[in-house]
């Protein structure tokens, strides 16, 4: 069974009927559910598409996950001290890495899944694991 990471930009998209990505992003949900893909995700994420979403998109947001539509890896406080260091690694004048990316560096590099669904391209194209490998945009 394949597993993918899934940003907070296609929880977005999934639940607002007027994101520029919806119709992409219903897609590939659709073909990643039949095709028995098990979607991984941190709570970060959620509260950045939580809070980006109005009511009621929110509430469905929420429902969905709760109906198992994605498993929602928890981390310990302990993990912050190496999120903290990529983020500060990965921000500059040009870009920053938030919270929610680094909380899904932080499971790529904790699960070795690398293959995650994001409309943030520019972000994840240029972020590196620990052991040098680079994250498959699906």
């Amino acid at each position: 069974m394949r597993n993918i990471l899934l940003d907070a930009g296609p929880l977005i998209a999934a639940f607002s009927p007027t994101d520029a990505h919806r119709g992409d992003v219903e897609g590939k949900l659709a073909r990643y559910s039949q095709g028995g893909c098990r979607l991984l995700t941190t709570w970060p994420c959620i509260v950045e598409a939580a809070y980006l979403l109005a009511p009621p998109r929110r509430y469905e947001l929420l429902k969905w996950i709760e109906a198992g539509g994605v498993i929602v890896y928890p981390f310990e406080p302990t993990h912050l001290a190496d999120m903290v260091r990529w983020m500060q690694r990965y921000t500059d004048d040009r870009a920053e890495m938030d919270l929610a990316d680094a909380s899904l560096y932080w499971l790529a590099a904790d699960t070795g899944v690398t293959a995650i669904m994001t409309v943030d391209r520019k972000d994840f194209e240029r972020y590196r694991l620990p052991d040098g490998r680079s994250f498959e945009i699906v």
